[in-house]
């Protein structure tokens, strides 16, 4: 592989005079639109003058060509524009403002000169509303005649300088938005495909190699822009295809219009729901890298219409469906566009990046579906690392973050293993904060973390592990029955508390049913039903009372004998009496063992507990380090069944980062805490003291 360098494109890009510009029309919105709807037309306009400037050179040829043709095939017309979208009107924005009295009918007649890609992109924007409203406000002529004046050519601002830029205004306009929906920071997608390519990727060096990059997410196409220009800069020969999908339609216009500006295939970025459609079934991509949205639902009340009966409907499908490993809990899909990447890859070289919060790593029970999901991963060795990102990289979120690297083609040594590198220590503040974004990824840091991945060495940072590291069973662990059985107050007491009669009368449950004003019949019929068995009830607990005694039973039969006895006069009914038995029963260590008619111990399920175990551990060695030193009659049980009609599932899988890296800090004697209080204090008296002079 040719040296790898993750510096070569981070000369200090100031974009800071465009950006306060931009920023300062916001102003001329005032009155018209209120300050968290200025985004809506700034963005817009910004992607107006950013075509305008990228069209300029050709803008003439394609005016006159279109006045001698009018019915110019539309692919010709790109020929001439030198891009995959080109503009007729003889306006631009500047003309614009030489007949103020017509703007708005020139404005709408300039946007409808762009081809029929562009006027998609503007009008899911709203952009014919937003003339209308900024010309009703007295507005439109200042905010049209700024923008003109506004340098953007891609000459200028190539598409990473213009992502700074579209970086900058929508952390400034929309900070109060879920986190993470709008913009990933190009210093985590840096590292995202530093990481991706630092190994593995010998082949996209091949003149004129076809080289695939998919997001799924993909927001304003941050990710994908990125991808491309390092891929381009190592290998300017390379045909660099990209692919999107993305269902915010503010998001996918910002991003749509920089892919025509790249020469990408417009049919290659679409405006849709993952969840819903792969736009691209039939292709395998080489890269792909993602920041799915964190706490996303896919099900229930939150989800978007048609998108819990889509999830499910493809996981019906299996392994042949794009998630045929599970599903995760209805309100966080981050483990569903975990597993849709994976469908995207190239079966032989694939190899993908994913931004996710802590909670994949861990979440769920053994048998969830976030549990099988892990489990799937590793014993099918597709995850090669996890690295921990350090706080406060997002625009609108200072939590925790991961990078997921996922592969089709590990190298010999990573087989069977999982990387886990903690990063979140390597990064430098930035001199201004920006939303909750108040630390960076600078390139000595991005070069110091590819360095710890590529190297694939444990240190301080880093930690390799065994697949099955991560992979346990889940057994049950119960001790032997035994419960000593008595009559006494507090036995009763215990009895009533616990609700071991609710099912015969629950006096709670009786006045709730007497204050339905309308109760149906079904309810009806309880009521009936609870009143008619308050005699029964009364009986047993005024029986009990009578008949309260310090003679302690270590074996049921005998003490069953011995309530039928008391009872009979009350019921009869066996179920009952033993309902009543095992009410006033307690564990009780000294009690017999109990044993079926086979001879084989009964287990207290009352004492059940779970024990979590890697898969590598045997069971008795587990128990005799770990439980029988304190419950040394205690036995544990294996309880999966693959064949029921509903799986019991007792294998499940996480990965609980931060305790592989936890480090133990001793806490301070207490007398250094007692020497800082009376120091303290002793400031404070000083200070009053000069108070009162």
């Amino acid at each position: 592989m040719k040296p790898f360098d993750t510096l070569w494109d981070d000369n200090p890009v100031d974009i800071t005079k465009e950006a306060n510009f931009i920023w300062s029309v916001a102003n001329k919105l005032r009155g018209t639109y209120m300050p968290d709807k200025y985004g809506d037309v700034i963005i817009p306009m910004t992607i107006i003058r950013r075509l305008e400037c990228a069209l300029a050179p050709t803008k003439d040829a394609v005016v006159k060509q279109y006045k001698k043709n009018p019915s110019f095939p539309a692919k010709a017309m790109y020929t001439i524009s030198g891009m995959q979208f080109y503009n007729t009107s003889e306006f631009t924005l500047a003309e614009l403002c030489n007949d103020s009295e017509h703007l708005a009918a020139n404005f709408n007649a300039y946007i409808n000169g762009f081809s029929a890609n562009v006027q998609n992109i503007l009008k899911e924007l709203d952009m014919p509303t937003h003339i209308a409203k900024m010309d009703k406000g007295g507005c439109l002529f200042s905010v049209v005649k700024a923008f003109s004046e506004l340098d953007l050519t891609p000459a200028t601002y190539d598409s990473i300088k213009m992502g700074y830029i579209f970086e900058n205004l929508i952390g400034r306009f929309y900070q109060n938005v879920d986190a993470g929906q709008y913009y990933t920071g190009r210093d985590i997608i840096k590292l995202c495909v530093s990481v991706l390519i630092s190994e593995g990727c010998d082949d996209i060096f091949d003149d004129g190699k076809v080289i695939t990059v998919c997001d799924q997410a993909c927001g304003t196409g941050g990710m994908l822009s990125t991808a491309y220009s390092y891929i381009k800069h190592y290998n300017p020969t390379a045909d660099v295809r990209l692919f999107g999908q993305e269902l915010i339609g503010q998001s996918y216009a910002v991003g749509l219009a920089e892919m025509l500006i790249k020469g990408q295939n417009a049919d290659n970025f679409r405006n849709k729901d993952t969840f819903k459609e792969d736009c691209f079934p039939n292709i395998k991509m080489r890269f792909v890298l993602e920041n799915p949205p964190f706490g996303t639902p896919w099900a229930g009340a939150d989800a978007k219409e048609g998108q819990e009966s889509a999830v499910k409907a493809e996981y019906d499908k299996g392994k042949k469906g794009r998630w045929g490993a599970g599903l995760p809990g209805g309100g966080d899909a981050q483990l569903i566009f975990v597993q849709s990447a994976i469908d995207k890859l190239d079966p032989y070289t694939g190899r993908a990046a994913i931004i996710e919060n802590g909670s994949p790593l861990f979440a769920g029970s053994t048998s969830s579906g976030e549990s099988q999901i892990r489990r799937w991963l590793l014993e099918n060795d597709l995850l090669e690392a996890i690295i921990a990102l350090p706080t406060d990289l997002f625009y609108n979120t200072g939590i925790a973050t991961y990078i997921w690297v996922l592969s089709k083609n590990k190298r010999q040594e990573r087989k069977g293993k999982i990387q886990l590198i903690d990063a979140t220590n390597i990064y430098h503040k930035l001199r201004k904060a920006l939303g909750n974004k108040r630390n960076e990824i600078s390139p000595e840091d991005r070069t110091q973390i590819t360095k710890l991945y590529a190297d694939f060495k444990e240190n301080e940072h880093c930690k390799i592990y065994d697949n099955t590291e991560f992979i346990y069973k889940e057994y049950t662990v119960m001790q032997p029955l035994q419960r000593s059985y008595v009559i006494t107050q507090e036995r009763i007491d215990e009895l009533l508390q616990a609700g071991t009669l609710n099912s015969l009368y629950d006096e709670v449950a009786v006045m709730e049913l007497e204050n339905i004003p309308n109760p149906t019949a079904k309810e009806a019929k309880k009521l009936a039903q609870y009143k008619e068995n308050k005699p029964t009830f009364d009986g047993i607990i005024n029986t009990l009372k009578a008949n309260i005694s310090n003679q302690v039973f270590t074996v049921p039969e005998p003490f069953i004998r011995h309530l039928t006895g008391l009872l009979q006069p009350v019921t009869t009914d066996k179920k009952l009496i033993e309902k009543v038995a095992k009410g006033l029963s307690v564990m009780d260590k000294t009690a017999d063992v109990q044993k079926d008619k086979k001879g084989n111990i009964i287990y207290d399920k009352e004492t059940k507990d779970t024990e979590i175990v890697k898969w590598s551990e045997d069971i008795d060695t587990y128990m005799a380090r770990e439980v029988l030193p304190h419950i040394p009659d205690a036995k544990a049980f294996w309880e999966e069944d693959l064949n029921a009609k509903k799986p019991i599932i007792k294998t499940g899988a996480e990965i609980p980062f931060t305790r592989y890296f936890y480090k133990y800090e001793s806490i301070r004697p207490s007398e250094e805490y007692l020497s800082e209080f009376l120091g303290l204090q002793e400031q404070v008296e000083k200070s009053l003291q000069e108070l009162k002079k």
